[in-house]
């Protein structure tokens, strides 16, 4: 880490500057996690292959939702688990840009995929006569396209905008790097700290709009109709409720990140900001894992299957 005129090329992380004492337990509560996360999402997304009666579209935006969890956490949980058994905790410059680029584009990506899937249900259940002829393969497959290239380009544009900043500080308050972090350490004032993040801003905020609005239409036509009504519940409930968790997370994260006060015990700041590469990618697939019928069915007779033949071949 060198002077402030010179180039930063190392970041101190001093979120975990106070765990001495509880660094095993942590590591272990937290590799448990990152277990779960890899189990949980990698059964929707194995799940949704190899049954060929679930390719279709909702089960294909959740199988991506999934896989983005499994992108967005690969980029803190082994960078956190490495730094929980180490003294120094420390990232490269490159190392810290590549963290935010995929946290960032993990959060968009998940927008655009949740506001995918209420598309989906919206017309599904509103529009039922047109619904094969809109959403057939190939612009199911676009729009999933659309949705990872947009979250990429995004925070591609806010990846460079930060990279050419000039700055006079290495130390990020946080035990992972986000672009805002690295923004804050710049010399001077520049349209990546203001403009870049608004406008990524308002991509989600336009997203969650646009899932509020299908929200009422799907409420409206689901109460005529006591089939619809059951179709709601089935499928659209999970999806409400993942919506929540993300934007509750969201705002609760850039909120604190803010206006949080730096008077907060260290424990609750890192668990502040854990929440959401936590919360999210667990409740995702074990929503819908356990509401959905077809995919709770087919992971539930792979699992009896499995224990049937192990019976079997125990007896003989």
């Amino acid at each position: 880490i060198m002077d402030n005129v010179s180039i930063i090329t190392v970041f101190t992380l001093s979120g975990l500057s106070n765990i001495a004492n509880y660094r095993v337990i942590l590591f272990f509560l937290t590799l448990l996690c990152y277990c779960v996360i890899w189990l949980v999402n990698l059964t929707i997304i194995v799940t949704v292959i190899v049954d060929k009666s679930l390719h279709e579209p909702m089960y294909i935006f959740l199988c991506n939702l999934c896989f983005n969890g499994l992108y967005g956490t690969a980029a803190f949980y082994p960078k956190f688990l490495y730094d929980l058994l180490s003294t120094t905790h420390v990232i490269s410059y490159a190392g810290c840009l590549l963290q935010g680029f995929v946290l960032h584009s993990s959060v968009c990506a998940d927008c655009s995929l949740l506001a995918l899937m209420a598309y989906d249900r919206y017309v599904a259940i509103c529009r039922p006569l047109v619904y094969h002829s809109l959403m057939t393969k190939q612009r199911v497959c676009i729009l999933i396209f659309f949705a990872w290239i947009i979250a990429f380009y995004l925070l591609f544009m806010s990846t460079i905008t930060t990279a050419v900043l000039r700055l006079c500080g290495s130390h990020i308050p946080r035990i992972y790097c986000i672009n805002w972090l690295i923004n804050n350490l710049a010399c001077s004032a520049s349209v990546a700290k203001i403009i870049i993040p608004a406008f990524n801003y308002t991509f989600c905020v336009g997203h969650v709009l646009f899932i509020f609005w299908s929200y009422v239409h799907l409420i409206k036509t689901c109460q005529s109709s006591k089939e619809n009504w059951n179709k709601f519940m089935q499928t659209c409930v999970p999806h409400l409720f993942c919506i929540i968790v993300v934007v509750v997370s969201f705002l609760f994260d850039m909120l604190y990140l803010r206006f949080g006060s730096k008077e907060i015990p260290q424990s609750v700041q890192n668990f502040m900001a854990m929440e959401i590469l936590l919360i999210p990618p667990i409740m995702h697939p074990l929503m819908y894992g356990f509401k959905l019928t077809k995919i709770r069915n087919t992971v539930l007779n792979f699992i009896c299957g499995k224990i049937m033949l192990r019976i079997f071949l125990g007896s003989r």
